[in-house]
């Protein structure tokens, strides 16, 4: 009797943890890491690099639709300046370019932390392409840390859009991101975006996996 019963904890423990894990794995969120980029309206793309020009793409990114051109700009501050920086399509309504905070040093300017898209009261830039140059008088933010949620798994775990969240990423330098926008979409893939600087602090690469920490 004695024997079966270790044998059917053991089971039922086996199972719990077996279970315990699948969760872990359902509602951990794959990391990506933003590096320096721009996104361009058509009006600059073709002052950039010529009249009635497309952006070639090179890879698909993680978000449906969401590309990384061939194409590459300079962009300057009034103390230095980044080349090559990568444009990612396709082309929006508004000139924005991402940086981090320690690239806003080099440069010279103080990125204000936004979402995507809010970028009034922001520094301006220069940018440079191969046909020409133009002057951004604002436009230039470190986006806020957000995290790309489809619908699906929003009303599955009970998030909501432009709710914010706090997350813990695991390992050895284990960190607590706060303030974590959720932007809900049904053409979003799951996907939470951190900038250079957020990513090297906590030791996290593309991949790597985070949790929304539950009250």
């Amino acid at each position: 009797m004695g024997e079966i019963n270790q044998k059917m904890i053991k089971r039922i423990t086996f199972e719990v943890l077996k279970r315990l894990s699948e969760i872990n794995d359902n509602e951990s969120i794959p990391i990506g890491v933003s590096n320096r980029h721009i996104h361009l309206s058509q009006e600059d793309l073709e002052i950039l690099f010529g009249p009635d020009y497309n952006l070639t793409k090179l890879k698909d990114l993680k978000q449906p639709g969401q590309f990384a051109a061939e194409e590459r700009v300079t962009v300057i501050g009034p103390k230095g300046k980044f080349e090559d920086v990568r444009i990612l399509g396709p082309t929006r309504a508004k000139t924005q370019l991402e940086i981090s905070l320690t690239d806003g040093f080099k440069l010279g300017i103080r990125p204000p932390v936004r979402e995507s898209g809010k970028i009034e009261d922001t520094p301006g830039i220069t940018i440079k392409g191969p046909k020409g140059s133009i002057q951004k008088y604002k436009g230039v933010i470190a986006a806020l840390r957000h995290i790309h949620m489809p619908r699906k798994y929003a009303e599955k775990y009970g998030f909501e859009d432009n709710s914010m969240v706090d997350v813990v990423a695991e390992g050895i330098r284990k960190v607590a991101f706060y303030n974590v926008l959720i932007r809900v979409s049904e053409k979003y893939a799951l996907e939470m975006h951190i900038d250079m600087d957020e990513a090297n602090a906590a030791g996290l690469s593309n991949g790597d996996r985070v949790k929304i920490i539950r009250d």
